[in-house]
């Protein structure tokens, strides 16, 4: 094993370690008010980007930033493999920037992480751009296309760099092909902060009409031709391969949806757990940190959503699991 990943390995065990528990989650969700989970959470890790007065969505986007940071200053310990799996597991934050490109809103510093240049304007040019690019042709160049040729795509490469990641990444594509063909209306309840979750290939599902529910990229390499033909979740659910099949195991309906995702990140911290607490140096326990820090973060945007709407432990705790 190089010295690289040794240092890289312990660097992200420490990393891990200075995260808070779920607890400091908990307590910032129960806040009355956002101001006051903002301070609470100042006094953490979070503290680098979060400052008091953002608002709700700054604050999240803040607490995605620090998390990023952190992959960041990981790469830069890690050798050239090692870089090139953040440079993949970082997908979510390109994502959000292609999307802000296209929607407005704040950007992310990817850094070295970056794999398509910045400040593409035209829907043209910025599909040409992600044809040319690790993420492929997204399959057209309006909003809905990009958005989920670049998921799909992405859960095709985190399968291709990391066996231990297989299954998530199989897992979330099973789940956003479901929410994309088989969720109707808007009317199906979804967890806080929804469609902004660090890392799960699942988040931001967009639902559509009946009359239009293709995809405008196969995900038929991870989950099979016979997954695109099943004509409900029922029937996805028994076509699909045993390393997605689980992430719909127990979806009666489409109202199950939320909360097989909310199943799917318990799966992740637990196999992410594993790997962290494995000996050795490697690829393995920086797999295991990353997903264990984008969990943590996941719940601090959920937590700080709940706070600006009042506080909630109970709905924290549905959330969490």
């Amino acid at each position: 094993m190089s010295a690289a990943w040794v240092a890289g390995s312990v660097r992200a065990r420490a990393l891990v370690a200075r995260r808070r528990t779920p607890g400091i989650a908990r307590r910032i969700a129960g806040r009355p008010n956002l101001g006051d989970a903002l301070r609470l959470l100042a006094a953490t890790p979070y503290g680098r980007d979060v400052r008091e007065g953002q608002d709700v969505l700054a604050a999240q986007h803040a607490v995605a930033a620090t998390l990023l940071w952190h992959l960041r200053v990981l790469a830069g310990w890690l050798p050239p493999r090692g870089a090139a799996l953040l440079r993949v597991l970082a997908g979510w934050f390109e994502i959000a920037d292609v999307e802000a490109r296209l929607l407005g809103g704040p950007a992310f510093d990817m850094g070295a992480l970056a794999t398509v240049r910045p400040g593409l304007r035209s829907a043209a040019d910025l599909r040409a751009a992600l044809a040319a690019s690790p993420w492929g042709d997204p399959g057209g160049s309006d909003g809905r296309s990009v958005r989920l040729g670049m998921r799909i795509s992405w859960a095709r490469r985190v399968a291709a760099v990391s066996a231990d990641a297989r299954p998530w990444a199989a897992g979330a594509l099973a789940l956003l092909v479901a929410r994309e063909r088989f969720l109707t209306g808007a009317t199906a309840p979804v967890p806080p902060a929804d469609g902004t979750l660090p890392v799960s290939p699942a988040g931001g599902a967009l639902p559509v009409s009946p009359a239009d529910r293709t995809l405008p990229v196969s995900p038929a390499g991870l989950l099979g031709r016979a997954a695109e033909r099943a004509g409900g979740l029922a029937e996805l659910s028994r076509r699909l391969p045993g390393d997605a099949a689980w992430a719909l195991r127990g979806v009666a309906g489409e109202h199950d949806l939320w909360a097989a995702e909310a199943r799917w990140w318990t799966r992740v911290e637990r196999d992410a757990a594993d790997l962290l607490a494995g000996a050795g140096h490697g690829p393995e326990p920086v797999l295991g940190a990353v997903a264990l820090l984008a969990a943590d973060a996941r719940r601090v945007r959920a937590a700080l959503e709940l706070a600006a709407r009042g506080g909630s432990v109970e709905a924290f705790d549905a959330f969490a699991g």
